[in-house]
């Protein structure tokens, strides 16, 4: 890892009532509009999405570089986030995040390692940590047949 702090940048821009684009560089163009609960077409990328996205993107990654670390034997990894928007204080903003983890581990004797390292995903995830919002992992671990 590089010496900290890093800086990451993103640009958007709009022409009229289309779809906006974000930008960074080195990586394609993303289309975006509003959700559909706030009269977005539903059928692109929001900012509520993206960032529901990266709380599950971030959970993954973070998982994965515990698990290399404790030399976890795992197979796969499903992760499925739910960000609660709500009014708090006049305020719109997400309330919470539910992470629903799903994984698959080569035996049974890694299952205790394996809650460990889920629970530190949660916890270590940069993403999650940077919100105002909690998160709350709900984790179910299968053992491959």
């Amino acid at each position: 890892m590089q010496d900290l702090p890093h800086n990451y940048i993103v640009s958007a821009s709009v022409e009229g009532a289309k779809n906006v684009t974000v930008s960074a560089a080195g990586l394609p163009d993303l289309e975006t509009a509003g959700p559909p609960q706030f009269g977005g077409p539903g059928d692109v990328w929001s900012p509520e999405t993206m960032l529901v996205g990266a709380v599950a993107n971030c959970f993954i990654l973070s998982f994965r570089a515990i698990a290399r670390k404790a030399k976890l034997d795992w197979l796969t990894l499903e992760c499925s986030v739910e960000g609660e928007l709500d009014k708090i204080e006049k305020f719109t903003q997400f309330s919470g995040f539910k992470v629903m983890a799903r994984l698959t581990i080569t035996d049974e004797k890694y299952r205790k390692k394996a809650d460990v390292i889920l629970e530190k995903a949660e916890k270590y995830c940069l993403i999650s940590n940077s919100m105002k919002a909690p998160s709350h992992l709900e984790a179910e671990v299968i053992v491959a047949d």
